[in-house]
């Protein structure tokens, strides 16, 4: 199993293939679904794909970490992490199982 990085050429070039949109099109369609994901991310909302999963924002507090090579402890300011949860449907799909009848 090879690893390979999908881009944003490669989603506009399955639009142009599936959509028949030019390919001019489907790369802008690509960026608008992207920049509508990330603004949501941005404001805090949680962003959920039917059957693929849901994106969300979680606030970290202040804690004292430790840097593990010297021991010495530091401040990890706090934070906005985002957090992928994949539905079960992708999970299922990732482990060659068939998906379930419900989708997340």
């Amino acid at each position: 199993m090879g690893s390979r990085t999908i881009t944003r050429v490669d989603l506009a070039e399955a639009v142009y293939r599936s959509v028949g949109l030019s390919r001019k099109e489907s790369a802008v369609l690509v960026q608008m679904v992207l920049s509508e994901l990330a603004d949501a991310l941005a404001v805090g909302e949680t962003v959920k794909l039917s059957s693929f999963g849901s994106f969300v924002v979680r606030a970290k507090s202040e804690r004292i970490g430790r840097n593990p090579k010297t021991g010495i402890e530091v401040p990890i300011t706090q934070r906005r992490v985002m957090v992928f949860k994949p539905s079960s449907v992708l999970k299922a799909r990732i482990n060659g199982h068939a998906a379930p009848d419900e989708a997340d």
